[in-house]
């Protein structure tokens, strides 16, 4: 096991013969990550294997972008205008929505398959890229948790694990000192800052389009996606969160619980209650700072009944088209995902320590302001 910064770093300088990581940014939640895998995660053989190969990657990335731009300096030309970012709670309809406006052959977003490797620049390969996975998912625990399909949208969750900070770690590993600096302690300007240094990577060499990304995780971190994408403009996705804490809960369980044999659920409902209210608290604040009018919100039971209608309104709100192929390849997607879609997880709340009554309160505010599920 690779357990100290040293050896992964050696690691990936080994695997690619490179070792300008850049800045140095990403070395303190790297250290933070490390020790809080060796102190607390309790991680089996496959859970050892699987994340500490995941971060030696993320490294070798690292690598392999310094060393595209070392060689392609033009790429820090590239221009990225006026994003537009999905966040919110998890489990609102914000994947669905992200995979819509993935159908619109006039935007750039984040391929499932580009995700954890953007390298090589995609306008440099020629031919079949194989990056390009032959299944048609992508399942860590006993079911897939993303969009199936090789070129479905993916979260930022990947890029920002560049730098070290992100939530995908922690729904890999119980890692409480990690997840508690995250929220507490964490930078996010230079993860955000590299994430666009990435994007300009991705996009170097093809026609420009605008973005779209989407993460719920940004509402932690507002302020310092601000000062990075200050032209963004953002989509939010609203559900009631006793509708959804103990099924994200629940999706943390399955992956977690592959990688260790001491799966400890009340700790994984609380972490997720406390670090969903915090980032609800956070939008709120966010907004309230002279940003509401760059917000636009879609409430799920909207998203549900009518999912290209809330798309179209959107893009009224963007003041751009919908053009006939976007609305063709949204109406054949969404038939396709009902048809495939599964079923409800039904967890039981007290395995996990969740009681909705203590819940509630914490999303007081949110829940008066915003719109919800019922």
């Amino acid at each position: 096991m690779l357990a100290d910064l040293d050896g992964v770093v050696g690691a990936a300088v080994a695997q690619t013969g490179l070792e300008d990581f850049g800045d140095d940014s990403f070395r303190e939640g790297l250290e933070v990550l490390l020790t809080s895998l060796c102190d607390e995660a309790r991680l089996n053989a496959r859970g050892e294997g699987y994340i500490y190969g995941r971060i030696v990657a993320a490294l070798s990335q690292r690598l392999q972008v310094e060393d595209w731009y070392r060689r392609r300096p033009e790429i820090d030309d590239v221009d990225i205008e006026a994003p537009l970012i999905g966040l919110g709670l998890p489990r609102t309809g914000s994947t669905a929505l992200s995979v819509l406006l993935a159908q619109d052959p006039a935007i750039r977003y984040l391929r499932r398959w580009e995700s954890s490797q953007p390298c090589p620049p995609p306008s440099t390969v020629q031919g079949a890229d194989p990056r390009i996975p032959a299944d048609e998912g992508n399942q860590v625990g006993s079911r897939a948790h993303v969009p199936t399909g090789t070129h479905a949208p993916m979260e930022c969750l990947e890029l920002m694990a560049l730098d070290f900070k992100s939530h995908i770690f922690q729904a890999f590993a119980q890692i409480p000192s990690y997840s508690a600096w995250l929220l507490e302690k964490a930078d996010f300007t230079p993860t955000y800052a590299y994430q666009r240094r990435v994007m300009k990577l991705l996009s170097w060499g093809e026609p420009t389009r605008p973005w779209r990304l989407k993460s719920p995780s940004h509402v932690l971190s507002l302020d310092a996606l601000n000062s990075v994408f200050p032209d963004a403009r953002f989509v939010m996705t609203h559900r009631d969160p006793t509708d959804v804490i103990l099924s994200v809960a629940d999706l943390y369980a399955d992956i977690v619980g592959g990688f260790t044999d001491h799966l400890d659920r009340p700790y994984l409902g609380q972490l997720n209650v406390e670090h969903w209210s915090v980032g609800m608290a956070r939008a709120l604040q966010f907004r309230d700072g002279d940003a509401d009018n760059r917000f636009y919100d879609i409430d799920f039971r909207a998203m549900q009944a009518d999912p290209i209608g809330e798309v179209r309104k959107l893009y009224a709100w963007l003041g751009e088209p919908v053009s006939d192929e976007f609305e063709s390849r949204m109406r054949a997607w969404w038939a396709e995902a009902a048809a495939e879609r599964e079923p409800s997880s039904h967890a039981d709340p007290v395995a996990f320590g969740i009681d909705f009554d203590q819940v509630r309160p914490l999303f007081a505010d949110y829940l008066a302001r915003m719109p919800h599920g019922s």
